[in-house]
């Protein structure tokens, strides 16, 4: 409701247009923006300005300010626990939700939808499954109109609380790796490998490390032998490079089966990296990282493992739900992942 009072009376209430205050020669501009709570330091000021009486909002006892409600949204949002989540000032009925820490971003998408279908409400966040650092904002509350009644915020704090939150950041594990390069060419000396580097910077970029790497030859026997040692070792993870491709030679993904790993799935619809191979050893996961994750910037191997190294078990059906955005668009400067790849 619309009413008019005097500023000294006006502590409290909510202004319900901006004030320009000018100052000859030096200033003209907005002071106090629609929205604003009237506070006791503001009325000098005010009167300063020339105001004798304000037109306000009056904030019944069923409706939320603006402010208010940007925080119980983004504090809805991030729901109890572990969130890894910070919550900047609310600002013109806007909250950002901030990253406490790098990990990647986990948003469970029918509760989004289910909040944005109701009226007056945003929550807005980055994509699902987006690796992010410290610092970086992942996602943003605002309320639409100055006030909401109260039902409009307690609705969306129910559907949070039923979801367990909605967005979060899951940390990254630091996992011990096994690296095996297959290839006879390599094994003999004949190549110098440059698969290993790019492998290692990838995962030394998510914190984990390659801790023990062996060099086989193109023979299934030698490459199951090779897995079967990295698990005696104590590796939390196995990465082996080449021979993934259908050619007779290319006896990777036949030395993976022979150690007994349950297969996911060997191949996947994302380009560059179909000929992508990922299973289990129990709970170590094993891949098989075809040729294009030496030298595209952005590959299937960019889309999976940061989600391995949260503890996230993939399915097939993971696999198959990279398809629409799974095709990199190969552009001349990589923004990965500030891009549409990977990203239905």
């Amino acid at each position: 409701m619309l009413r008019k009072v005097r500023v000294e009376d006006s502590v409290g209430t909510v202004l319900a247009h901006d004030l320009t205050k000018i100052v000859p020669g030096e200033f003209k501009g907005r002071r106090f923006k629609k929205g604003h709570i009237i506070q006791p330091e503001d009325i000098p000021e005010l009167l300063q300005m020339g105001k004798e009486h304000l037109y306000v909002l009056a904030l019944g006892p069923d409706e939320v300010h603006e402010d208010e409600a940007a925080i119980r949204l983004a504090r809805a949002a991030a729901g109890d626990g572990d969130h890894g989540l910070e919550f900047s000032e609310p600002q013109e009925g806007k909250v950002n939700l901030i990253a406490a820490r790098d990990g990647l971003l986990k948003v469970n998408l029918p509760a989004l939808q289910q909040v944005n279908e109701g009226a007056d409400i945003v929550l807005a966040t980055l994509h699902n499954n987006y690796p992010v650092t410290a610092g970086q904002v992942v996602a943003g509350t605002r309320l639409i109109p100055l006030l909401a009644p109260r039902a409009v915020i307690e609705r969306v704090e129910a559907i949070c609380r039923q979801a367990g939150g909605i967005v979060r950041i899951a940390p990254y594990r630091r996992l011990r790796v096994g690296l095996i390069t297959t290839g006879s060419e390599v094994y003999k000396g004949r190549v110098k490998d440059a698969f290993g580097p790019v492998v290692r910077a990838k995962i030394a970029s998510y914190g984990s490390e390659v801790v023990r790497e062996e060099v086989v030859p193109d023979d299934a026997e030698a490459i199951r032998q090779a897995i079967a040692a990295m698990l005696t070792a104590g590796m939390e993870m196995v990465v082996l490079t080449g021979g993934m491709s259908v050619d007779p030679d290319d006896v990777t993904p036949e030395g993976i089966r022979r150690s007994g790993a349950e297969v996911v799935t060997y191949g996947a619809p994302v380009l560059p990296g179909a000929m992508f191979m990922l299973a289990y050893l129990g709970e170590v996961p094993v891949m098989g990282l075809p040729g294009c994750v030496m030298y595209y910037r952005a590959t299937i191997f960019d889309l999976v493992l940061p989600r391995v190294l949260t503890g996230e078990r993939i399915q097939r059906k993971d696999i198959a739900g990279l398809a629409a955005g799974g095709l990199c668009q190969g552009c001349l400067e990589c923004r990965y992942p500030a891009c549409s790849f990977g990203k239905a």
